[in-house]
């Protein structure tokens, strides 16, 4: 399970929200990845999830990234715990 922190105001960059005019939630990027690449290698997914990340502001540390790319090659749940602030 991964943790991260984000502010009220910028908590469309994260989940997907239909009333933000924001375009690159991170969660429907993880989703499709998790879709489209399940099975792959990991080293495959990890540029796609950084780059999915840069795109919506999101600084994810090198180890989420990879335990969340892990999580997409073996199509094992990931959770992600959101701390507001």
């Amino acid at each position: 399970m991964g943790e991260i922190s984000s502010e009220r105001q910028h908590l469309d960059h994260l989940l997907a929200d239909s009333a933000s005019l924001y375009g690159a939630p991170y969660q429907q990027a993880f989703a499709q990845l998790a879709q489209a690449r399940r099975g792959r290698p990991v080293a495959e997914i990890l540029p796609l999830l950084r780059r999915a990340a840069d795109e919506a502001l999101r600084s994810f540390t090198y180890a989420d990234l990879r335990e969340q790319a892990q999580a997409i090659s073996t199509g094992e749940p990931y959770v992600l715990r959101v701390t507001l602030s």
